[in-house]
């Protein structure tokens, strides 16, 4: 039979190149790369070794992604709890998460506010009604109540 040319890739290294060029856009979690790989129809036996392949290699790292995500969402303004959520949702277990998190404590009521005086400018809330709108916005994007409680209060 004559060979028309044409290689079929093999199916392990189609699934590696797949995975490995989305590394190279930005970081992922084992868990977000998995399904990425399986929603493209991947193979879900040559996934597992794909990613474990990976781990070794140390192209893929949930520490690392966790490191990028966290400086990534907390440059944009964005609060420790929904940082910690959001990395919950992408597959890093939760001891890994608040691992990753905690080294930025010091730096989460800096943050805050930062945040808090782009919205609403310098001065404190004059009364409940900013008050309380202000504490909604500084919650919904991740900050605890306690903190924003101690901000909003430095005054009294």
């Amino acid at each position: 039979m004559a060979d028309s040319g044409a290689r079929v890739e093999d199916p392990f290294a189609a699934v590696r190149r797949v995975a490995v060029s989305a590394l190279a856009r930005r970081e992922h979690s084992v868990a977000e790369l998995r399904r990425k790989l399986y929603r493209k129809g991947c193979e879900r036996s040559i996934v597992e070794r794909v990613l474990e392949q990976l781990q070794q290699e140390r192209l893929l790292s949930d520490r690392r992604f966790v490191e990028a995500y966290v400086h990534s969402r907390s440059s944009k303004g964005f609060g420790p709890l929904r940082i910690e959520a959001e990395l919950r949702e992408r597959g890093i277990e939760a001891g890994l998460a608040a691992e990753g998190i905690e080294p930025e404590h010091a730096r989460w009521q800096e943050l805050m506010e930062r945040v808090r005086r782009k919205r609403f400018g310098a001065r404190l809330p004059a009364d409940y009604r900013e008050w309380a709108r202000q504490a909604r916005f500084l919650q919904s994007r991740g900050f605890s109540v306690e903190a924003i409680r101690r901000l909003l209060e430095q005054d009294e």
